[in-house]
C-alpha cells in the first residue's frame, strides 16, 4: 500500500503542476493581450497626434489660410485697408519685377 500512496501523491502532484501551469499560462496570455490592447490604443493616439500635427504644419506651410478664405476677407476691408493692401501689392509687384530683371 505504501507504493500506491506514493504513486497517488506523484499523480496528484502531476495534476497540480498541470493546473498551475495552465493558470499561469492563462495569466501570462491575459497580460500579453492587455499589453497588446494598450499598444493598439497608444498607436491610435499617436496616429491621431500625427494627423493633427500634419494638418497644423500643412496650414503653416500654406500660410494658414486658403486663397478662398483670404478673398472672402477682402470683402470686409475698409477703404483705408484697401489702400494699404494696394500699396503692399504694388510694392510686391515691383520687387517681383526687379527679381525677374536681375535673375
Amino acid at each position: 500500500m505504501i507504493i500506491s500512496d506514493e504513486m497517488k501523491k506523484i499523480f496528484l502532484a502531476g495534476i497540480g503542476a498541470m493546473v498551475t501551469t495552465a493558470e499561469k499560462t492563462k495569466e501570462f496570455i491575459d497580460v500579453l493581450i492587455e499589453k497588446g490592447e494598450l499598444t493598439v490604443e497608444q498607436g491610435k493616439i499617436f496616429n491621431e497626434e500625427l494627423k493633427r500635427n500634419l494638418t497644423v504644419n500643412k496650414q503653416k506651410a500654406s500660410g494658414s489660410e486658403s486663397l478662398a478664405e483670404l478673398l472672402k476677407k477682402l470683402d470686409t476691408l475698409s477703404p483705408e485697408e484697401i489702400s494699404a493692401l494696394k500699396a503692399k501689392l504694388a510694392e510686391m509687384e515691383k520687387k517681383s519685377d526687379e527679381q525677374r530683371n536681375n535673375g
